[in-house]
């Protein structure tokens, strides 16, 4: 049998499901997205230029690269994770110096990413903001809202 989380371990039935983070979401996306990019922009530069750049350094970059990005995502939830993509997204624009199509499309998705963060830290303050209200609603009205039953 699988290991339980935590999580799994203390649910009890009736428990609501703690909210996922909309802003967590929304990075992980981006950067996911951003490691495929990396992985075939690493393709493409080793066609390209291998016969200029040693293969194993290209290959090695670029696929620890998409590694990162791709790790990079299961810290978001710590207060440096969100530091750690905007360094990634620095990364990814420099790339461009090997590709410069990559400056283009860095670029593109560093305004994706600070899109997604922006948006998800909207959407997270809305939610939180609706759970106070309904929490309130129910202690006010109760939890079956006042229905006879």
């Amino acid at each position: 049998m699988a290991k339980l989380s935590k999580a799994q371990r203390e649910w009890r039935p009736g428990m609501p499901k703690k909210r996922r983070s909309t802003k967590v979401m929304f990075a992980s996306t981006v950067l996911l997205l951003e490691a495929f990019v990396a992985f075939f922009a690493t393709l493409a530069v080793f066609g390209l230029k291998r016969g200029e750049v040693p293969p194993v350094l290209i290959l090695g970059f670029g696929i620890a690269l998409s590694v990162v990005l791709v790790l990079a995502c299961a810290v978001l939830r710590k207060p440096w994770g969100i530091g750690l993509g905007w360094a990634l997204q620095i990364v990814l624009i420099l790339t461009g110096f090997a590709e410069p199509m990559m400056f283009i499309v860095g670029v593109l998705f560093a305004a994706c990413w600070w899109y997604g963060i922006r948006a998800g830290m909207r959407i997270d303050r809305e939610n939180a903001q609706r759970d106070r209200e309904q929490a309130a609603w129910e202690a006010e009205h109760g939890a079956d809202g006042g229905q006879p039953a």
